[in-house]
């Protein structure tokens, strides 16, 4: 006979599965806000608020944030996520782009539109993302 547990009953994953599971390390959920499943329509409009500043600059997440906003609170917060991401890459790229004549705005771009892919994957995914290097301006 061997020490195990019985295996859970059909239908369920375990002992954990009645409640949500909590996000991943790294990602925080904003206060008021409950760690829940997102729906995938939502979790498609928040990764459009992602991947649309690529496109866009700040019109794009403006614009979904803004018709979406109170539909989800998973849509407002990454609405928001990427809109103050958009602000501050464009202060951040006018800055550099100044102090260095131009030639470090490229740089500035790139690594913008890395960090808009993940947060756009990780919207996608249903997690709640967010920015490393961001300014809180839209809160």
């Amino acid at each position: 006979m061997s020490n195990m547990p019985p295996p859970p009953p059909v239908g369920t994953s375990g002992p954990s599965s009645s409640s949500p599971p909590p996000p991943p390390a790294g990602y925080e959920v904003p206060p008021g806000a409950q760690p829940l499943e997102p729906n995938p329509e939502n979790r498609t409009m928040a990764m459009l608020c992602h991947i649309l500043g690529i496109f866009t600059g700040f019109i794009g997440p403006l614009l979904v944030w803004l018709l979406k906003k109170d539909q989800s609170p998973f849509i407002n917060y990454h609405g928001k996520e990427a809109l103050n991401f958009a602000i501050t890459s464009l202060l951040l790229m006018i800055v550099v782009g100044v102090v260095t004549c131009g030639f470090g705005a490229p740089v500035v771009a790139i690594a913008m539109i890395v960090f808009l892919v993940l947060a756009g994957l990780a919207a996608n995914r249903g997690e709640w993302y967010r920015y490393p290097y961001s300014l809180r301006l839209i809160k």
